[in-house]
């Protein structure tokens, strides 16, 4: 059943408020008096009773909480928020067989929840927020990969810096709908300079802002860590890029196999930090190595990714220049492009020292395929090749 009218949704959105950090007890009652409303209404002597006198959640149980939520409601609906409740048949089947589910979900997209939370396989995108170029280059590269797969997913990530930014702007990118849930309200975007991507997400179908936390809800730490329980929820498979020891990464892919997901981690250079988790899943078998696109893809069940036809990038580059620039040109910025792509955040020096070129005309040709998008340089000026250009 469909669950639309604000006297339905407001009790559930008052528990949901109530009980967000611990539904398993926000439900429990529901069970006891047989809906949220009943709860509400309950007389507040058996209420102490059951919960504790002092209980913080009996303080908040006022009469007038329904109404509050009625009022917001309201507001939202004139905003294009969809508002689920876990009985409703579109609330996602995924996450209603975890054990913690949250008991609402604000969902934000120009496609309706049934588009949204479809029978499309969901695959999880998670990892550090500090994403080298090694990692923000792979990230593209299985995004990208699963568009062109026989199955497309939609890829889920946290909106997040780094990896989650990637993972979303590149399944985008690749025409696939992305799921991104937030540690907010869904009134609001952190981080702020996020809001445009934001806007993105919401604005293509079948792709979604998705929230547990009630409008007006701001961004505090341990937000993240119930945010995470729901990306796991919602995804078949997890896909660790990069992460340190500890980190929410590491939280997510530990709530997926607690939810029996699959979860896969991209192996690293076992003295890099940012590669320490994933290589320790891989070590102690509670992640599958990502070891190339094709067979990632078939692991998760979505075929392998059709041949691009785009040729080797130093092809590539070449055809670009060639007619613009001329032939020699042309021929010294692919091999430039072709050594920067096999040598990864590799400095100008080196790249002077490898070709012979003195350093002006290093940087020169540098400049002329970094303002063409085919490499990027970080602060140091160290050069690898955009990941959306591959």
């Amino acid at each position: 059943m469909r669950f639309d009218k604000t006297e339905e949704l407001a009790p559930w959105c008052a528990l949901n408020r109530i009980f967000g950090f611990a539904p398993k007890t926000g439900f429990a009652l529901v069970r006891h008096y047989g809906s949220p409303g009943a709860l509400f209404s309950a007389d507040r002597k058996e209420l102490g009773k059951i919960l504790g006198e002092e209980s913080g959640y009996l303080a908040s149980m006022d009469r007038d909480v329904i109404g509050r939520e009625s009022e917001g409601l309201e507001k939202l609906s004139g905003e294009g928020v969809h508002v689920l409740c876990i009985e409703d048949e579109r609330y996602p089947e995924l996450l209603k067989e975890c054990e913690d589910p949250p008991a609402v979900l604000y969902v934000k997209s120009v496609s309706p929840p049934e588009e949204v939370f479809t029978s499309r396989p969901a695959v999880g995108v998670v990892g550090t927020r500090d994403i080298t170029s090694y990692g923000k280059e792979w990230c593209t590269k299985i995004v990208s990969g699963m568009g062109s797969a026989d199955r497309k997913p939609v890829i889920i990530s946290g909106l997040a810096m780094g990896t989650d930014i990637t993972a979303h702007i590149a399944a985008l990118d690749a025409g696939l709908p992305t799921i991104a849930v937030m540690a907010t309200g869904i009134d609001s975007v952190y981080p702020f300079r996020h809001g445009w991507y934001a806007e993105r997400i919401c604005g293509s179908p079948g792709s979604a802002l998705v929230t547990d936390y009630p409008p007006g809800t701001v961004p505090r730490a341990i937000n993240f860590l119930r945010r995470n329980r729901i990306i796991a929820g919602l995804s078949e498979s997890v896909i660790l890029i990069e992460s340190r020891k500890k980190g929410g990464g590491m939280l997510t892919c530990s709530l997926a196999a607690s939810y029996n997901r699959d979860v896969y981690a991209l192996p690293g250079r076992i003295d890099d930090p940012f590669s320490e988790g994933c290589n320790e899943l891989i070590a102690r078998k509670a992640a599958e190595a990502v070891t190339g696109i094709n067979s990632l893809l078939d692991s998760i069940g979505l075929g392998p990714a059709s041949s691009s036809g785009r040729g080797s990038l130093k092809s590539r580059v070449y055809n670009i220049y060639k007619d613009r620039e001329g032939a020699d040109l042309a021929a010294g910025l692919s091999s430039l492009a072709d050594l920067i792509y096999h040598n990864r955040d590799i400095t100008l020096e080196r790249l002077c020292q490898l070709t012979g070129m003195d350093f002006r005309e290093t940087a020169a040709m540098a400049g002329i395929l970094e303002s063409d998008g085919i490499i990027a340089t970080d602060l140091l000026r160290r050069c690898s090749i955009n990941p959306n250009f591959m």
